[in-house]
């Protein structure tokens, strides 16, 4: 997979990608994560990549040839199954976008800034807008990273343990169960017994059990139309 990043602020990236699971999976060749500076794709001294909008208001817009050069550049040199813009009004991302979009091998991520992109950027280039959650951050860097990584851990071989993902909360609707370690006894606090029993058809039960009760009493949203 190769996932390329155009952002105004590359600098807010390289933490994120630089350790970690996502440093892992550059390592063993599974997935490349490049980010590009927009600016280098702008005109003038400036570098100018925001302008005015029309009809007044406050804020900046990010103007639309900058994008289009870096869009078109990279275009140029493969396919890409999807062209992302992070946005507060796109669609949510939850466990199911990140295991569709685990399937993809080549896509872009434009991060939004200031008030936003220029609409006909979203008309012409992007295939899909997605929201990291109903707030405002200051740019899409940080949105881009979250999406990134639950996209990549995904990847078969990313994680030691591959089995570990598909027992991740969401993956099948429901919030993960409590998960222990030793010691078993903490200042009187014990560890279920069933969990060291050793029979894993009764600790499957109790994990199931105990991940709807989480879920009934932290997320009921997500048993809505469901029978559990």
């Amino acid at each position: 997979m190769r996932i390329d990043i155009i952002s105004v602020v590359p600098g807010l990236l390289e933490g994120p990608f630089s350790h970690s699971i996502l440093k892992r999976a550059e390592e063993k060749g599974l997935a490349t994560v490049r980010v590009h500076n927009l600016r280098d794709y702008a005109g003038g001294k400036q570098k100018q990549v925001d302008d005015y909008a029309f009809g007044g208001g406050a804020g900046m817009v990010m103007m639309i040839e900058p994008i289009a050069k870096c869009i078109e550049a990279l275009k140029s040199e493969r396919e890409y199954d999807e062209v992302i813009y992070m946005t507060p009004d796109g669609k949510k991302f939850d466990q199911q976008m990140a295991n569709e979009l685990s399937l993809k091998e080549n896509f872009i991520i434009l991060c939004g800034h200031y008030k936003g992109v220029d609409e006909r950027v979203r008309l012409k280039w992007i295939t899909k807008e997605i929201s990291i959650g109903d707030y405002v951050l200051s740019g899409g860097e940080l949105a881009a990273a979250v999406v990134t990584d639950a996209i990549i851990r995904l990847i078969p071989g990313v994680l030691n343990d591959e089995s570990s993902a598909l027992t991740d909360s969401f993956q099948d609707g429901l919030l993960a169960p409590p998960v222990y370690t030793r010691p078993a006894d903490y200042e009187g606090m014990k560890v279920p017994e069933i969990l060291m029993s050793g029979h894993q058809a009764k600790i499957d039960t109790w994990r199931f059990e105990a991940s709807v009760r989480r879920t009934k009493e932290r997320r009921p949203d997500l048993l809505e139309g469901k029978e559990i």
